[in-house]
């Protein structure tokens, strides 16, 4: 049994990681349903992908966007997502990924 100070020690507080945290995200990623609970006790359904057991939330915004990108880009493959500001006023820019010359493709190291 733990002691108290080994659990605090120990403790990771729960945080909601977002596609936008990666660099490279694969458009076949698998997407699955999840849901939450807001302060106020309403229920809330939303969009999410596990890599490396990892659930990484997906804004409804995202996925528009990723629409848009194939109507012109139909044999698109990666993208990856800018965020810009917290909560409510967050938004996301999605734009191709383009792999830069002479760097390692961080998603080889991926699980999904």
């Amino acid at each position: 049994m733990a002691t108290l100070k080994e659990e605090a020690m120990a403790y990771q507080p729960p945080q909601t990681l977002n596609i936008a945290d990666l660099d490279k995200i694969p458009i076949s990623i698998e997407l699955k349903d999840g849901e939450g609970t807001k302060t106020d006790g309403e229920k809330f359904t939303y969009k999410y992908a596990v890599v490396n057991n990892q659930q990484y939330r997906v804004a409804g915004s995202i996925i528009g966007g990723i629409k848009a990108l194939l109507e012109k880009m139909p044999n698109l493959e990666f993208v990856s997502v800018i965020k810009q500001g917290q909560g409510m006023n967050t938004r996301y820019q999605v734009i191709p990924f383009v792999e830069q010359q002479g760097t390692s493709n961080p998603f080889n190291e991926v699980k999904l």
